[in-house]
């Protein structure tokens, strides 16, 4: 039997291959779980058309974790599919270039509450959305880059990352009555879809491997990946609020 056998996973976020949720997607179908995406707009199509890549193809569900009409609708979206979810995977974020870069200073609050909206309270608004279809065991589990520190050019989407963390710990003292836990993966750079976007992103994954005791490869996602897969398994069963590093060690280290 695999981790997740029998398993009804929701996983947010794939575009393309290299995408965390890709991997994530992957790798729980490949420990035994039925998988079910969600995609948007323009990248709805593309999203039908990398899942077909996946061991399953998986169905793809219609939402913006921004619109209040398509979180209201997604159980019943879901449904369509499973009838109801073991875990839930947020592995969605986005911030206007405007307020990275370097220019926090600059940042104008319109781009910046875009970024806080769709990069921090999109956890809130997901696990709401998806609450109806879960119960006691179920498993939330999103994707950070560590918020403790100022880095390089990531700027506001660092602030939205801080407020993602604090929000995570919130949702784990309000659904954890209900027997569900909400943990995340900090995840190391990898040259994702999101990593690309970020102007001067390579500043902070050039000297990475340098400084990680167990070295990194920016461009394997499926550490992280596989991270993800454990937390929406049975085998966390007490662990809620909790941030995992999967970084080869660098959060340890000093600067």
């Amino acid at each position: 039997m695999g981790l997740l056998e029998g398993k009804r996973i929701l996983v947010t976020g794939v575009l393309v291959e290299s995408s965390f949720a890709f991997h994530v997607a992957r790798l729980a179908q490949q420990e035994g779980a039925t998988v079910v995406l969600t995609s948007f707009g323009k990248a709805y199509r593309l999203t039908q058309v990398i899942s077909r890549r996946l061991p399953v193809e998986a169905p793809v569900v219609h939402l913006d974790v921004n619109s209040a009409e398509d979180l209201d609708a997604l159980a019943e979206r879901v449904k369509e599919h499973v009838d109801g979810l073991d875990g839930v995977v947020h592995s969605i974020g986005f911030a206007p270039q405007s307020v990275m870069g370097g220019n926090f200073l600059a940042g104008e609050w319109e781009d910046v509450a875009v970024a806080l909206q769709t990069s921090a309270y999109s956890l809130k608004a997901l696990a709401v959305a998806a609450r109806p279809l879960m119960h006691a065991g179920s498993s939330v589990v999103g994707l950070t880059f560590d918020a403790r520190y100022a880095w390089p050019v990531y700027d506001w989407m660092g602030v939205a990352k801080a407020a993602f963390e604090a929000t995570s710990r919130y949702l784990a003292r309000d659904l954890g009555p209900d027997g569900i836990r909400c943990n995340l993966v900090s995840a190391g750079p990898v040259r994702s879809t999101a990593a690309k976007s970020i102007p001067g992103f390579e500043k902070m994954e050039s000297v990475w491997s340098e400084r990680a005791p167990l070295g990194w490869d920016v461009n394997d996602p499926e550490p992280s990946a596989r991270a993800v897969v454990a937390l929406l398994s049975d085998w966390f069963p007490a662990t809620t609020g909790e941030v995992v590093h999967v970084d080869g060690g660098v959060h340890a280290m000093g600067q």
